[in-house]
This record gives structure tokens, C-alpha cells and sequence, in this order.
């Protein structure tokens, strides 16, 4: 088989770039899911080409510092926007990109079975997450560059010839540089390729000296800083820090040691994936726990005692399994920690350790050429089918959380996600039973307690529902938005003057927050402080220009309030002119607002021909009450009279909630 493939090399990327394609195809019809509003949907980097210079130079603009992920994002967002179809059109060929590199890398590190070893990664369903998941280009992207990079400094070393003296060609040494970088701008796990070079040199030699090590120099400093800004990122924007975090090393040697045997045992026996594992009970005085550990080292330990009868290569294998898999291992705190030791994305390039060790071994193992090739294709075949299926619950955002909880029934957080997804389209009641049922499984989860307070708020259950949000604060006071959701739920209740309190108190943390100093004006001009929401209206306008409902709004209390000036009603018809040009001229309350500031500043024939256009338009959108109250009005301007005039004071009315 290798002949062949060394005769057509171009058939055989040929039949990779098929096979993972057609493994993949069903990814093609996913959707948006979990995180991918953070990469994606709401992410407003990729708007402007100011955002994608914010993604170079402002660290923590974006999830975690890999703009060369998000450049790409940046990239397809300008080609076709929202529709995930497109970014699933990129992510499914890179893993096809990524089967041919491996399978050009271990050709030339002569590992037998190459074209096996690159077939299986290829279909492997451990990797499906990496490919059919968006926000996971990070994988596939940085393991293209990090694979090009190990390939271009292989031919720096020259390390399959036999000859080590020659001169170094320095060319692909610095291509090799370049193309590292890159893969740590796309995902900072790419760190570990200086060791992995350093095995193989081993592997190849036998022994690694300084001309083998100085080199790598660059390549270890530039990880290092990288890697530490990932990790702190982690720590002080993800907000991997607290109780979920805080283990002792000896919990930390026990995560991952239990950590390896799971994701050997996933590579082996690829059953019942999905998105979130059981997360451990961690306990260093159960002895059991150590077993895995131990059973880890004394794996290595035997293949270091046994390199010379059966050669170096089994154990470069797992050393270089363990030590890709080392970002992700517990030592270094990273999120995901909150609710699982374990993911399937997390072994994306340390499979290709275990893999090329069992094709390698297999191939030496079975003589017979036939043998070999049924056996290959048989398993192949078997894991492009269980890929395709595994395809099936990327879908979109709810299937995600029903394949995990159908796996996983104890996932507090696969119920609390659920529930909000639920709770978006509508499905309140829905929602509410997820949210009781994360608070059943993890009584002190701040976020159930907090989705379930709004849940309930808006099922009009305010009592209960502020009795969840102040649990979250109790249970985590500086939680911001459990302040917003805690001050929605007060002013429901007539607690106007408590609401406007947590508001203040999260834009002394969040003072560039246009959606706070909003919500707080809506507040002020329900307490009757006019001065103070008009303030707040403007300071929420100056971060957020084209923010139509506060247009809208500051309009309303310019042109209704009864101090109003000649000044104020120029300032009323400026500002509803804006909202209604931000609607394209099709929102009814927007012209009622203009038509009001109209009627204000005496100009009464405008005022009366934009509540025509107000009337007509609310009719001709099925809200015939509205129709009827800008009707109303529309009589006093047809009567030469202001609205505010029939009103004594300013009404909360038309003071649109963001």
C-alpha cells in the first residue's frame, strides 16, 4: 500500500480530502451553537474593520487571544454574515487539510501505516466536535498551522537522512518559526510543538544535543508568553477562578491522570460521546483514584525499559499523547473546568500519538497484505458512520443539550443551558422546569438561580422570581447581571426606587454599559426625575450613537415635559427623526413620538401628517390599539393643540424597555 501511495501521491490526498469531507457532510447543516454567539453571532468585532483591530491589539475584546481565529471569522462575516453554512463550508475542508498534512508528516518521519494513521484521523468521531462545532475553528485552524510548521522543520533537520552534519537549511527553519507563530495566534494549545520536535529528534537519534535544543529557543519563548496571556485570560476575563478551581496538586495529578485513560479509552472505543462528560468527584484519600496515575507512569516507565527490544517509537507515542494533551490536563485553570474534566476538542492533535502508534503497530503486526486492508477499511467505514451520526447533534443549540442530558442526565449546566434556549423561544414553562432541575442537581449554581429568577419575573411570579436573583447575589454579589435582572424584576414589582439602587451599582462597574444608563433613564422617568433620565438617556446615546429606543425615548420626555424650551423641542424632533430613520421609517411609535415633538415645537401640519402615517402604519401591522391612541392625538393636532398640553405631566408612556 505505501508504494502505491508513494507512486500517486496526489490520489491518495485525493481519497483523505473524500473522506473527511463525506464523514462531515451532515455538519454542513448545523447551525449556531453553545459559545458561538461569543465567536460569531454577537460578536461585534467582526462589524467594522475597527473591530478586527481591536481583535490584534486589545486582549480580552474577544473570548481569548487568537486573532488569527477570528480574523478569519472577521473574513467570513463579510462574505456571508450570519449564515452558518458558510462557516461550517470552511471548517469541514480544513479538516480535510489537516488529514492530508499528518499524512505528509508521518510519511516523512517513515511511520508504517502513514495513510492509515491520517485516514482514521480524518474520520475519527473524537474529532467531529473540533469540525461540525464553529467556535472550535480554533482547533482546526491552529492544528493546520501547527502541522505545517512541524512538517517545514522537519525538513530544517533533516532528520530522515542520515547525514547530520550537512548545513541546516535555515529557510524552512524560519518558515517553520512563522508558521508556529501562527498556529499559536489561532490556539495557544500549539505550544507543546517544541517538544514534540524534541521527542522525534530523540526517537530518530537517540539522543537530543544542544544543536538540537538552541534552536528551539524562539519557538519555546514565543509559547511561553502566549501561553501565559492564554491563562490569564482564563483566570481573569473567562473567570476560571473560586471554589470550581481551587484543587491541591494532589487533585490535580488525579484529574489528569484519569484524564489520560479517558481520552485513550475515547480513541479506542468511541461510544456514547457528547458535548459534556460527568465531571469527577476529585477525593486524593480514595486510593483507587491513584491507580490511574500510577498505571500512567508505569506505562511509561515499561516502554523506557523495553526501547531497545521494541524501539523508542511506542514511547515518543504516548509522551507526545500526554504532553499535547498537557494544556488540558487540570494543571493550568482553564473554564471549562466548572462542570467537566474532559472534552472530546481537548484531544484534537494528541490523538495523532495514540493513532500512529496502533496503525504502526498493526501494520507490523499483520503480514498479510489483505488481512490488513479489510481490516483498515472495515474500520473506516465504522467510524465515518458513527462521525456522521455524532454530525446529527451539532444541529443547533437545543440538540446539543438533549444528546448531552440524554448522555448525561446529572448535567446541571447541559438543564440550565437548555433552559435558557427554552426560555428565548418563548417556552417559559418549559424553561423553568430545566432551570428547578439544575437547581436540584446544583443547589448553589449562581446562573440557574439567576435564569430561573427571570423566568419566573416574567411569568409574572415576581415574589419568587426576586427571591432567586437576590440568591444569586447572596451567592455571588458582584454577579452584574443578576443585578440587571434583580432591578428589572423590582420595577415590575413598584420597587422603582430599590431597582434604580442595582443600577447604579452596576454602572459604578460598568460605566460604559449604554444598555444600563438606558434601562436606569427608563427608571428615573418613572420616579418623575426628568432631569436625571434625560442624563442618563444622553450618556447612553453618546456610547451607543445609532441606539434607536433611546432616541425614541429622549424625545418622548424632551418634547412632553413641561419645562420643555424652543431648544428642547428642536433637541425632541432631531432625536425622533433618528429613531425613525434607524426603523427605515416603519416603527408607528417612533413617528408618533415625531409626530408629538412636531406638535410641541407648533408645527402642527407635520405633526399631523406623521400620525397619519403613524395610524396607518399601526393598522396595517395588527396593532389596532395603538392605531386608536395616536388617533387620539392626532385630533388635538388637528386642532392646533400640543399633546402635553392635555396631559399635566410627562407620562412614562412610549418609554420603550431595551
Amino acid at each position: 500500500m505505501n508504494k502505491s501511495w508513494k507512486e500517486r501521491p496526489w490520489a491518495a490526498a485525493g481519497l483523505l480530502l473524500l473522506l473527511a469531507v463525506v464523514t462531515h457532510l451532515p455538519a454542513l447543516r448545523d447551525g449556531f451553537i453553545w459559545d458561538d454567539d461569543l465567536y460569531v453571532t454577537k460578536n461585534l468585532t467582526l462589524r467594522s474593520l475597527d473591530g478586527l483591530v481591536k481583535v490584534w491589539t486589545e486582549p480580552g475584546v474577544v473570548p481569548q487571544y487568537y486573532p488569527l481565529t477570528h480574523t478569519s471569522f472577521w473574513i467570513e462575516y463579510h462574505l456571508w454574515q450570519l449564515n452558518p453554512f458558510g462557516y461550517h463550508l470552511v471548517n469541514v475542508p480544513l479538516q480535510a487539510l489537516n488529514a492530508i498534512l499528518l499524512w505528509i508528516v508521518l510519511r516523512r518521519l517513515r511511520i508504517p501505516g502513514a495513510w492509515l494513521a491520517a485516514a482514521l484521523f480524518a474520520v475519527h468521531p473524537v474529532n467531529v466536535e473540533s469540525v461540525a462545532w464553529i467556535a472550535e475553528r480554533k482547533n482546526l485552524l491552529s492544528g493546520a498551522f501547527y502541522l505545517s510548521a512541524l512538517l517545514a522543520y522537519l525538513r530544517f533537520l533533516r532528520l530522515d537522512e542520515t547525514e547530520v552534519s550537512e548545513p541546516r537549511r535555515w529557510g524552512f527553519y524560519w518558515l517553520a518559526f512563522a508558521l508556529f507563530v501562527c498556529a499559536l495566534l489561532s490556539k495557544t494549545v500549539t505550544c507543546t510543538l517544541p517538544a514534540a520536535i524534541l521527542l522525534l529528534v530523540w526517537w530518530k537519534r537517540g539522543r537530543v544535543g544542544w544543536r538540537d535544543v538552541w534552536p528551539l529557543g524562539p519557538f519555546v519563548a514565543v509559547g511561553a508568553v502566549l501561553g501565559w496571556m492564554t491563562a490569564w485570560i482564563e483566570k481573569h476575563r473567562a473567570g476560571a477562578e473560586g471554589a470550581d478551581w481551587s484543587y491541591t496538586i494532589d487533585d490535580r495529578v488525579l484529574i489528569a491522570g484519569r484524564a489520560v485513560w479517558f481520552y485513550a479509552a475515547k480513541l479506542v472505543w468511541p461510544s456514547n460521546l457528547t458535548f459534556i462528560y460527568p465531571r469527577w468527584n476529585i477525593d486524593a484519600d480514595q486510593w483507587w483514584q491513584w491507580l490511574f496515575p500510577l498505571a500512567a507512569v508505569a506505562v511509561a516507565v515499561a516502554l523506557w525499559a523495553w526501547r531497545k527490544r521494541i524501539g523508542r517509537g511506542p514511547l515518543v507515542a504516548i509522551l507526545f499523547f500526554v504532553g499535547t494533551l498537557g494544556p488540558a490536563l487540570g494543571f493550568v485553570n482553564v473554564y471549562p473546568m466548572r462542570y467537566s474534566f474532559v472534552a472530546d476538542h481537548f484531544q484534537y492533535l494528541a490523538c495523532i500519538g495514540l493513532i500512529a502508534l496502533v496503525v504502526a503497530t498493526g501494520a507490523r503486526v499483520l503480514r498479510r497484505r489483505a488481512v490488513r486492508l479489510v481490516l483498515a477499511g472495515g474500520v473506516i467505514v465504522a467510524l465515518g458512520i458513527i462521525s456522521w451520526q455524532r454530525c446529527a447533534a451539532f444541529h443547533d443549540e437545543e440538540t446539543v443539550w438533549r444528546d448531552t442530558l440524554a448522555k448525561n442526565p446529572g448535567c446541571w449546566m447541559a438543564e440550565n443551558n437548555l433552559g435558557t434556549v427554552l426560555r428565548e423561544q418563548g417556552r417559559t414553562s418549559e424553561a423553568i422546569a430545566c432551570f428547578e432541575q439544575a437547581l436540584r442537581i446544583k443547589p448553589d449554581s449562581v446562573n440557574a438561580h439567576y435564569n430561573l429568577g427571570k423566568a419566573l419575573a416574567r411569568q409574572g411570579k415576581l415574589d419568587e422570581g426576586i427571591g432567586h436573583l437576590q440568591e444569586a447575589l447572596r451567592l455571588e454579589p458582584g454577579y452584574i447581571d443578576a443585578h440587571i435582572g434583580l432591578a428589572d424584576a423590582l420595577a415590575s414589582a413598584g420597587n422603582v426606587k430599590e431597582a434604580i439602587a442595582h443600577y447604579e451599582l452596576v454602572l459604578r462597574a460598568q460605566s460604559g454599559n449604554a444598555i444600563a444608563h438606558y434601562n436606569v433613564a427608563r427608571l428615573y422617568a418613572t420616579d418623575g426625575n426628568l432631569p436625571e433620565a434625560v442624563a442618563q438617556y444622553r450618556e447612553a446615546l453618546r456610547l451607543m450613537p445609532d441606539y434607536a429606543h433611546a432616541c425614541n425615548n429622549l424625545a418622548w420626555l424632551l418634547a412632553t415635559s413641561e419645562s420643555s424650551t424652543a431648544p428642547d423641542h428642536a433637541e425632541a424632533i432631531q432625536m425622533a427623526t433618528r429613531a425613525s430613520e434607524l426603523a427605515a421609517g416603519k416603527d408607528p411609535d417612533y413617528l408618533d413620538t415625531l409626530a408629538v415633538a412636531y406638535a410641541a415645537a407648533n408645527r402642527f401640519p407635520e405633526a399631523v401628517s406623521t400620525a397619519q402615517k403613524a395610524v396607518e402604519l399601526a393598522r396595517s401591522s395588527g396593532q389596532p390599539a395603538l392605531a386608536d391612541e395616536i388617533a387620539s392625538r392626532l385630533e388635538l393636532y388637528r386642532v392646533g393643540r400640543a399633546y402635553h398640553e392635555s396631559v399635566p405631566t410627562t407620562s412614562p408612556q412610549n418609554q420603550r424597555s431595551s
